[in-house]
């Protein structure tokens, strides 16, 4: 998993409340179980008119937002089904973090297993991020994990919390995984002894 220390780039504003994963990642493309080419139906329904085409009015298809790596978006994000889907059609994308006043559970816990941050904050505090991603590709914004601190293109600061291990994860690049080998030893050294004294098993 990629390590995430720090990040800075183009925010998109989604001031939609309630995203669950079916609009993030609709149903017609769980067929796979690669965590690659989901990115192209991410918010599909509201990104793509029914013949197909662009739909130019959604945040992701116009030219600032394009590239985005950041998503600015309304309460309980990530709501519904707990489809691992989502998470990957955003990394797909490109966005590395989203955040919001709150998320579904299953989908934030989802998020730090991809390597993605979701960031939790204040009303006031997502009001001020939402005005600076309204500014499009002019204005970008830097995520500093190690900091724990948001800085908008303005200068201002906002603060936020997270959970120590998972920070740690985060900043490591551990997935579940990548947990797991780091007691690749400690596990190898217990077959061994468990085989010595139970040749049987």
């Amino acid at each position: 998993m990629e390590k995430f220390t720090k990040l800075t780039g183009v925010a998109a504003p989604m001031p939609i409340v309630n995203v669950d994963t079916d609009m993030i990642i609709p149903k017609d493309y769980l067929k796979t179980i690669k965590r690659t080419g989901l990115g192209t139906g991410l918010f599909a329904e509201m990104r793509y008119n029914e013949d197909g085409s662009e739909n130019p009015d959604f945040v992701l298809n116009r030219p600032a937002y394009r590239n985005a790596q950041i998503l600015v978006a309304g309460g309980n994000f990530g709501c519904g089904s707990s489809r691992e889907h989502a998470p990957w059609a955003l990394l797909d994308f490109g966005i590395r973090c989203v955040i919001s006043t709150s998320f579904a559970d299953i989908f934030y816990n989802n998020c730090f297993k991809n390597g993605i941050l979701p960031i939790t904050v204040s009303q006031d505090d997502l009001d001020k991020l939402m005005d600076d991603a309204e500014r499009g590709a002019n204005a970008t914004i830097s995520i500093d994990l190690e900091a724990k601190e948001i800085r908008g293109p303005d200068g201002g600061v906002v603060k936020f919390d997270l959970d120590e291990f998972r920070r740690h994860c985060l900043l490591n690049g551990l997935d579940d995984i990548g947990l797991t080998m780091k007691k690749a030893p400690a596990i190898s050294s217990f077959e061994q002894s468990y085989g010595q004294h139970h040749p049987w098993a």
